[in-house]
């Protein structure tokens, strides 16, 4: 699906023929295994299982990762082509821009080579699908605080604990687990376990939970009763550093989160324009009253100006200086962008922007929780003010 609403140059280092190859094959990709089956998802809770082994034939999954260890060989900008997508399609839902964009870069960057040989080809491939587990039900942005714990017992650790808002919760094989291993060290005693749920006793899922939007994405609580996890597990094989790793990887997962916001923010914009355009009111169409050309002239600049923010915090992860503020001003500011678009975008559409029938209704309800995962946007802007 090509959405042109925005009239922005296409800069040299997003535009060779790796990155338009693999788009072309992308788009494909959503054409004939997405669209086809977005409602489908909505009514079952979560994606067909299937999807996620097409995508790992097709090359879709761990685009960035080395092909060392089973990967594509990219980098982040395929990534971000098959974000971008998720959200010109319509197939938010689907659980692979954590998959690719944040479980498989812990494994990759942190992991020991051992792991990397056992984890990161079966994501690659679709035999496993990926998850992380941060937040637990009394503890969401302040992660020193969780209450998960992990007690060493010769060449296991026991798992304790409860996790919740879990995406690809139902389906995930393998699940990154943030825990204490030290209880009175604060951040210092954090650690990251990796959990194989199919070699996993005292493991069990909890709800498909019933959220206002991502109606096909399975979002989940988890469950760890004394859990047996192999000391081998330990993300890095030190104890003590997933504070770190978890502030590591924090830049790249919010940019992730604007650039959905943006591909979305499009769409709304493109669908929205050709409503308009046709659908008539006192005789003319809708986009013949002043009000309406001044609503969409003021979207589209927002959604021109996100998208310029986001190409150039796109270029800095690529150069490895993408800072933690600048990831943060984009993911508020964007996500709180894309809720106003849109809000503007489905006031057009009159009562029928109300029908779920409608995909503005579906953009709508889809684009609340940006303002909340992956660090509430009251938290983006501590972490910008702390900068001045």
């Amino acid at each position: 699906m090509a959405i042109d609403v925005i009239d922005l140059p296409t800069p040299d280092w997003l535009a060779d023929e790796s990155v338009s190859v693999f788009a072309d094959a992308v788009q494909k990709f959503f054409d004939r295994e997405c669209t086809p089956h977005i409602d489908t998802w909505e009514a079952k809770g979560e994606v067909h299982r299937d999807l996620w082994t097409t995508a790992g034939s097709a090359g879709l999954l761990c685009a960035a990762v080395s092909d060392e260890f089973g990967g594509a060989g990219g980098d982040f900008r395929h990534e971000a082509i098959i974000l971008e997508a998720l959200g010109h399609y319509g197939a938010e839902a689907w659980g692979v821009s954590l998959h690719n964009g944040i479980v498989a870069p812990y494994i990759e960057r942190y992991g020991t080579k051992e792991q990397k040989e056992r984890w990161l080809l079966k994501l690659a491939s679709g035999e496993y699908v990926g998850a992380i587990a941060m937040t637990e039900p009394g503890t969401g942005s302040d992660l020193q605080g969780i209450r998960t714990n992990a007690v060493r017992q010769s060449n296991k650790y026991i798992l304790n604990g409860s996790k919740t808002f879990i995406t690809n919760g139902q389906q995930a094989d393998l699940i990154i687990v943030a825990t204490k291993t030290e209880k009175d060290l604060g951040a210092k005693g954090v650690s990251l376990l990796i959990v194989e749920v199919p070699e996993t006793e005292g493991f069990r899922r909890g709800r498909n939970l019933d959220k206002i939007g991502l109606k096909g994405q399975d979002t989940s609580e988890l469950f760890f009763d004394d859990a047996a996890v192999p000391v081998d597990n330990l993300l890095g094989g030190e104890e003590g550093l997933g504070f770190y790793q978890l502030m590591q990887e924090l830049p790249q997962e919010r940019l992730i989160a604007a650039i959905v916001g943006v591909a979305t923010m499009e769409r709304a914009l493109d669908e929205t324009t050709r409503y308009v355009k046709e659908r008539k009111a006192f005789g003319k169409p809708v986009f013949a009253f002043q009000n309406t050309q001044f609503k969409l002239a003021e979207c589209k600049t927002k959604v021109t100006i996100a998208k310029t923010f986001v190409r150039s915090c796109l270029k800095r992860l690529l150069d490895g200086n993408l800072d933690a503020a600048t990831a943060s001003m984009a993911k508020y500011w964007i996500t709180d962008t894309q809720c106003e678009v849109i809000d503007e975008c489905l006031q057009l559409f009159g009562g029928y922007g109300y029908m779920n029938e409608y995909p503005i209704a579906r953009l709508y309800r889809d684009a609340r929780v940006q303002r909340i995962y992956g660090g509430t946007n009251e938290i983006m802007k501590l972490l910008i003010a702390r900068t001045l």
